[in-house]
């Protein structure tokens, strides 16, 4: 049975590991800033690579990079090897592939518009339900008549289609009204400004690309985002895009010995935070489903409740750092999560004290 090493005990007797064959469970890796949550995505990563299973994920604040470079056995890092009894093996380096939505430091990551599909573009430029209905026309129109949209300016052309032809597809697709077109253009200039037409267009990603191997290891897929953070309105897109194109392409496998793929979201709330209903439980059926296509999704964010709760019911495994509590909000949450965690503590009190602990 393939395990996934993660940690050992402080006395050095056991292993924590985490079973192959529930590694497409998805998880949670929680925590306050400066705990470690960082480095318990990089062990993750590593691990699932040394054992051949490629992986993505965010690199938000620029410190995941060195991952590629072997590590040296020096000063307390050797001390704390000796310690526990690690060899050389310990600190090789990995196969990495860097991406970049800009296309600046690493290969373009890129998607069309037609892609993209009308309802995350929507979310994305912020539009409301009438506007949102006439990009929906837009797109129908392109499928009915074989037009891809590929880029912004592709997608600014159309609007200038339906428009001047709006008499000849009213009566087959509703109103066209001019101000819905008029806000919509007005939102892509926006968009533009923002970097957005860098992510539009061709050599659209191959989804294949992410899923390789090399020499054994699995290939970690490094988004940078340090200027995506930036924009995360663009950044959640990304992600929302990436989830729902591999649910779509890959094939169903069931429960492995380990997973085919492993996916890191970074800052999950950006996902969520004033996301419409109908896309929440889109992300939720992509979620639950998943699974069967041998692919496990981690969330990585600061506090628990972040995540809805019909999305923290679809999460099996989870790494949980230290918690914060200076609101009541806060609060809520280190008391959530030290409840879910007391059926797993040896001692109940162990759990129960993470609630009466004070602020750090």
């Amino acid at each position: 049975m393939i395990h996934f090493n993660l940690a050992k005990t402080i006395d050095n007797a056991t292993d924590l590991s985490l079973m192959g064959k529930m590694a497409n469970r998805h998880g949670l890796i929680a925590g306050a800033t400066g705990t470690g949550k960082t480095i318990s995505l990089r062990k993750m990563a590593e691990e699932f690579s040394r054992a051949g299973v490629p992986a993505f994920l965010a690199d938000v604040k620029g410190d995941l990079s060195d991952i590629v470079k072997a590590g040296e056995s020096t000063g307390k890092v050797g001390e704390r090897m000796a310690q526990f009894g690690l060899d050389e093996n310990y600190l090789s380096g990995f196969p990495v592939r860097f991406w970049d939505v800009f296309g600046q430091t690493g290969i373009p990551a890129r998607v069309t518009v037609s892609q993209m599909g009308a309802m995350l573009l929507a979310r994305l430029m912020n539009l409301n339900d009438t506007q949102e209905g006439l990009l929906n026309v837009v797109f129908k129109v392109a499928d009915d008549n074989g037009w891809h949209i590929l880029d912004l300016k592709d997608l600014r052309a159309m609007l200038t289609h339906i428009l001047d032809n709006a008499k000849e597809y009213r009566t087959k697709y509703g109103n066209i009204s001019p101000a819905s077109v008029g806000a919509i253009q007005r939102q892509l200039l926006q968009f533009e400004s923002e970097g957005a037409d860098t992510f539009f267009g061709e050599l659209a990603l191959n989804l294949q690309d992410w899923v390789q191997t090399n020499d054994g290891k699995g290939i970690i897929n490094i988004l940078n985002s340090e200027k995506l953070m930036r924009v995360p309105r663009l950044y959640s897109a990304f992600l929302l895009w990436f989830l729902a194109e591999i649910f779509v392409t890959l094939p169903e496998v069931g429960d492995l010995d380990k997973p085919k793929f492993v996916l890191f979201i970074d800052e999950t709330h950006l996902l969520f935070d004033n996301s419409p209903k109908a896309l929440v439980e889109q992300i939720e059926q992509v979620v639950r489903l998943i699974r069967s296509k041998g692919v496990g999704v981690y969330f990585v964010t600061q506090n628990p409740l972040d995540l809805p709760d019909s999305i923290l019911g679809q999460l099996g495994n989870r790494i949980q750092h230290a918690l914060r509590a200076f609101t009541p909000r806060d609060q809520k949450a280190v008391k959530a999560a030290a409840l879910t965690l007391v059926s797993l503590s040896p001692r109940k009190s162990d759990a129960i004290k993470m609630i009466a602990a004070p602020a750090a």
